[in-house]
């Protein structure tokens, strides 16, 4: 039977027992779900269904989710069924039905409709726990026994495997999960499951969410049961292919034929060509579909997660001998095999392609010399007759020339070698503390703030918002508590008030009863619902009190231009730089907007000009701006854009620009392209290594801004001694008798001719103009002087210079200001460099100096200098 057809088979027969389908979710959670970087479990995107924060939009559901997961990636090749993508069918129970009826589904299902013999099928059970005070799941069994299932197949298990919570505390409940005994040619006569072994192969895990878990460790029942069941699709197509693994099904078999047809090599052949094979096929699907819902390559988070499955794939390639690109073609595969399900991955294939090459071309250099230096590592134990390497030896790769540590890792363990991991993360600890020193960040412990918050919003009806229509009503309170520090928390019946979602800061305002009044200072979300923040509260705010709430509709009025500012940008940077661009973050208040696109390159003047131009031609336009309610059908029909890390129901709000652009969207805007006024770009910079930022402003605060600029290009004006309309030319006539005066100079020359040459040799790290060089002669004047002159001309950029004498370094660091906010100090820098060659120094953020005794160290020195300027700039 075909993957396809076991898909659907399986989604058809839940709803034809009365299941809503629902859509796959994206890899990417919601932004309100900190929990996890990437969607692995096909229960994560209902949550909030099953904490009861989100009416269902129906109690019975099924779904294919797409889910990713990183614990095991060491495994995947070296077994039959390990993966990091994976496909999870499943059915869910939400206060529905219980254990009796989705035993019965399970085996009818499986029996029936998949084929597998019923004296094959083993079950495990959850078999009680002292801690948790309670016994086998009896009931469970029973239902077992009343299906068909003899007491030797079902095998009772501890708490470790067949009992389920999400954490620590919150709902949980025993597990059922369904094994296939594939026959001892698969393993011993005495195998049973739950050993780990392939002759039993799960298949169906049966949760049966019945209990709250308390802090104290004690269990009380939920008052609604609940189903959550999911159903590995790839270990079930292995078991009706009647294949040995997971790569020898249909899914798999096109990805491990390229590779094949690529390197020359067959599957099978050897372990260490079959192990890389595999490798290519599953880290290609996991990053084709993380790219597809617009995850980019860099070093944090998620963005991290694809650089390493990446460039995995590119290590194992080498293996296997191809040296020529080829992540494109192994990508373009995964999208004709799984694009008839997955409609995304073919919108999205020139995004993939493009980051394919990217990434391919970036790690190519560091690759070769990483293995190079690897090398040294490995024959230097081997000499010495260890069997490890140093966590200072591993961190050496990792801080100054780039290379993963989990690679170094996997590479030394193929050549038997272990590396110090505890050593390891102790000295990247302190890195990041060095990174994180001067930078003033702290945390805030709003933990038990928000928890205050949520139990809150949830003891009260859902508040109806109303702000898309009005800015001010009259309503009436539902709930109130006094927090900390004279804050109030208030729901109101109705509300016009916007709580903060989708990059839209909450709303402010003022909420007046017959007894009291207060400023509401912050609006929070939960799902669906929402809390207001009050402070300066004079009188008493009771439940059940009338109340007139307002917003400040100045300040709403501002942040609703820069929203519908906000699209018109990311409709114009689509249209000028490609489709590949994605929002990947988002700021929009009354005061500016920031907006986080992926890009990977520096947008140059010509490209920013563009981009401005389109939309002030736009604004000029006048073009209506109008939100409709439909399905998401049917706004993906209509080609609207789903935003980066947001939710989506089957009903949406799609917010469109007539003729410009359609978005998925919660947010206020104006009701015309005219009202946002002015609008400019304030800033391009590097948001993350393959992240742009920009920010800008529009309507009042564009205007302040030109009226600044006015004045201050009559000042400049009057300085050149120039009519206002030929400030330029003047400005042009100062600067070239500058030059003029310069050339006169004796060693202006070689200072300039040098100058020139490290602007010119100037490489982007992450979107940012960077210079790390030795000069020649030993000036430490001259040094700072032209890091100085080079700095500037290259303008928002990171300059290192160092020189060489008989027995003293002296090195110099110069950066921008902007690059300091994003956490590249000179200070920081320059004393990387400097413990290099023996000796330390420091200053300022912007411009720090250097010396040491160890001239032969100088190009370690750089590389140091360099590496933390990457680390800083997360490149």
């Amino acid at each position: 039977m075909e993957t396809a057809r076991i898909r659907e088979l399986y989604l058809s027969f839940f709803e034809e027992r009365g299941h809503r389908r629902m859509p796959s979710a994206s890899l990417v959670p919601p932004t309100y779900d900190p929990s996890v970087l990437l969607t692995t479990a096909g229960m994560q995107p209902f949550k909030p269904y099953f904490r009861g924060e989100e009416e269902p939009p129906a109690r019975r559901l099924t779904s294919c989710q797409k889910c990713f997961r990183t614990p095991d990636i060491e495994e995947v090749g070296t077994t039959a069924r390990h993966l990091t993508f994976f496909e999870m069918l499943g059915n869910f129970s939400v206060g529905d039905y219980f254990k009796d009826q989705a035993v019965r589904y399970a085996l009818e299902l499986s029996t029936e409709g998949f084929g597998l013999p019923l004296e094959d099928v083993w079950i495990t059970v959850f078999g009680g726990d002292e801690e948790l005070g309670i016994g086998p799941d009896e009931e469970a069994i029973e239902h077992w026994r009343a299906v068909g299932v003899p007491d030797d197949r079902i095998v009772p298990l501890g708490r470790e495997d067949n009992f389920w919570q999400a954490g620590s505390t919150g709902p949980c409940g025993p597990c059922s999960e369904l094994y296939l005994d594939r026959g001892v040619e698969f393993g011993e006569a005495d195998d049973r499951p739950g050993d780990d072994t392939d002759r039993f192969l799960e298949f169906w895990n049966l949760v049966f969410m019945q209990f709250e878990l308390h802090p104290d460790g004690s269990l009380t029942g939920l008052p609604a049961k609940s189903i959550d069941t999911g159903l590995g699709l790839e270990r079930l197509a292995a078991i009706l292919q009647d294949v040995p693994s997971v790569f020898d099904t249909d899914g798999f078999r096109p990805l491990i034929e390229l590779g094949e047809g690529l390197s020359g090599r067959r599957y099978g052949e050897s372990f260490a060509v079959t192990r890389a094979l595999r490798i290519l096929a599953d880290h290609g699907r996991g990053a084709a579909f993380m790219m597809a819902d617009g995850v980019v390559p860099s070093n944090e988070d998620r963005g991290y997660v694809l650089r390493r499955i990446t460039r995995r794939a590119i290590q194992q390639g080498r293996v296997l001998g191809i040296d020529d690109p080829f992540l494109s073609q192994l990508f373009e595969r995964v999208v004709e095999t799984a694009g008839d399900a997955y409609p995304e991955l073919a919108r999205e294939r020139e995004t993939i392609s493009r980051w394919a090459r990217s990434e391919e071309e970036g790690f190519g250099r560091t690759l070769e010399q990483g293995q190079r230096l690897l090398g040294g590592l490995v024959s230097r134990a081997r000499e010495q007759g260890t069997s490890w390497v140093s966590a200072e030896e591993a961190f050496r790769l990792h801080d100054t020339f780039g290379f993963p540590f989990e690679m170094t890792r996997e590479l030394l363990a193929e050549e038997g070698l272990s590396v110090d991991d505890q050593g390891f993360e102790e000295l990247m600890d302190r890195a990041r503390e060095l990174a994180r020193a001067g930078g003033g960040r702290t945390a805030a412990a709003t933990g038990g703030q928000h928890e205050r918050v949520l139990a809150f919003a949830r003891a009260a009806e859902p508040s109806r918002f109303r702000g898309y229509e009005t800015t001010e009503l009259e309503t009436v309170v539902s709930a109130t508590a006094r927090f900390d520090h004279g804050l109030v928390l208030v729901k109101l019946e109705d509300s016009p008030f916007y709580a903060e979602g989708g990059g839209q800061v909450a709303d402010r305002g003022r909420l007046e009863t017959p007894s009291g009044s207060g400023q509401v200072t912050d609006v929070y979300r939960v799902g669906d619902d929402q809390a207001l923040a009050l402070e300066g509260v004079e009188g008493e705010i009771g439940s059940g009190e009338t109340a007139r709430a307002a917003v400040d509709r100045s300040l709403r009025l501002e942040t609703m231009r820069n929203h519908t500012a906000t699209h018109l940008l990311h409709a114009a940077l689509r249209e000028r730089l490609g489709t590949h661009v994605r929002q990947a973050g988002s700021y929009v208040g009354p005061d500016k907007l920031r907006f986080d696109f992926t890009h990977g390159e520096k947008l140059s003047p010509g490209e920013l000009d563009d981009v401005e131009r389109r939309i002030a031609g736009w604004i000029a336009g006048g073009h209506p701006v109008h939100a409709v309610e439909t399905t998401r059908d049917e706004a993906e029909r209509l080609g609207a854009m789903a935003l980066f890390g947001e939710k989506y129901g089957d009903w949406v709000r799609m917010v469109e620009i007539d003729g410009v652009s359609r978005e998925l969207c919660g947010g206020t805007h104006v009701a015309t392209t005219a009202e946002v006024g002015l609008f400019h770009v304030t800033a391009e910079t590097s948001s993350a290594s393959n992240v742009r930022r920009i920010e800008a402003v529009s309507g009042s605060a564009a205007v302040e801004l030109f009226r600044e600029r006015t004045e201050s290009l009559r000042r400049i004006a009057k300085v050149v001694r120039a009519q206002e309309a030929d400030t330029v030319r003047g400005v042009e006539r100062l600067a070239d008798r500058v030059k003029e005066l310069q050339q006169k100079r004796p060693s202006a020359g070689p200072e300039r001719d040098t100058a020139d040459e490290l602007v010119r040799g100037a490489v982007d790290l992450g979107g940012v103009p960077v210079v790390v060089e030795i000069i020649g002669g030993s000036d430490p004047k001259a040094l700072l002087a032209l890091s100085d002159t080079v700095r500037q001309r290259l303008g928002d950029s990171a300059v290192v210079l160092g020189t060489a004498g008989e027995e003293r370094v002296n090195l110099v660091a110069n950066v921008a200001p902007a690059l300091v906010e994003r956490g590249v100090r000179a200070g920081e820098v320059v004393r990387a460099a400097a413990e290099k060659v023996g000796g330390g120094g420091g200053g300022r953020d912007t411009m720090a100096q250097a010396g040491g005794r160890e001239p032969d160290k100088l190009p370690e020195a750089l590389a140091s200098a360099r590496a933390a300027i990457e680390m800083a700039l997360g490149s």
